[in-house]
């Protein structure tokens, strides 16, 4: 696999308010609530997240807090961070220190599938791409304490996200954008199968399931191109237009 130069904590800024910003266009944020985190190059142990209080549609690169991975601010800003929001991320981070990127939303429709007991089905291309990489972590109320971080993070494990059951969804990425992708295809994915599990009469078609491991092998090839190497430019052209500013 080829190797790829340092990102620098200016990159990753600018990678993640735009995430936050792309989010928002996309109707993902759930006002104040849930967050984006990136780690910190050359930093371990920091983390970037937003600002307590800010849209998602207002996060510059520049207004986001330096964290440690109890959440607290270490960065001398004073600006206010959720700790409570951040015990999700500061476990991921911490079980998983080449992961860049820590996405968990309440989207509309990852929220749906996680009530959904079967969770996500090989029923589309979208899918496809995560068959076998999403876990499931059982709903445990609003608290998220040492013991059940520790569970999270061993459900997560090496794969590529998880399904918060009855509360949401989460990916991880090397970058920035290709948890911006993942999340992006499990969102589509969600989507198409509960619309169709909602018109359906007689059940919905599902790919068998050497298919589907062959497809995602497919797609994830050998592994020298990532989600987001490509889409990533078209998406930050299109924030360019939508919503500037965001690498302030």
């Amino acid at each position: 696999m080829t190797s790829r130069p340092p990102r620098t904590e200016q990159q990753v800024r600018t990678d993640l308010a735009a995430a936050f910003r792309l989010a928002a266009l996309n109707g993902w944020d759930d006002t104040i609530y849930t967050h984006l985190s990136a780690n910190v190059p050359g930093e371990p142990g920091h983390y970037l997240i937003n600002t307590f209080g800010h849209l998602f549609e207002e996060v510059t690169a520049s207004s986001l807090v330096k964290v440690n991975q109890r959440g607290q601010v270490v960065d001398g800003s004073g600006r206010p961070v959720n700790p409570s929001g951040f015990a999700i991320h500061g476990a991921v981070h911490a079980a998983r220190p080449a992961v860049e990127c820590v996405i968990h939303l309440h989207t509309p429709w990852g929220v749906a599938l996680s009530m959904l007991p079967e969770g996500l089905l090989p029923t589309s291309q979208y899918a496809m791409r995560l068959h076998g990489r999403l876990g499931r972590h059982a709903y445990e109320g609003l608290a998220l304490g040492a013991e059940e971080q520790q569970r999270l993070a061993e459900r997560l494990g090496a794969l590529d996200g998880l399904i918060l059951d009855n509360h949401g969804v989460l990916t991880v990425g090397r970058t920035v954008a290709e948890a911006f992708m993942l999340m992006h295809l499990l969102e589509r994915a969600a989507q198409a199968q509960l619309r169709a599990q909602a018109g359906a009469r007689a059940g919905i078609q599902v790919v068998a399931d050497d298919l589907a491991q062959r497809t995602w092998r497919e797609w994830v090839g050998n592994g020298q191109e990532w989600d987001g190497d490509l889409e990533w430019p078209a998406l930050l052209r299109r924030l360019d237009r939508l919503s500037p500013g965001y690498a302030d």
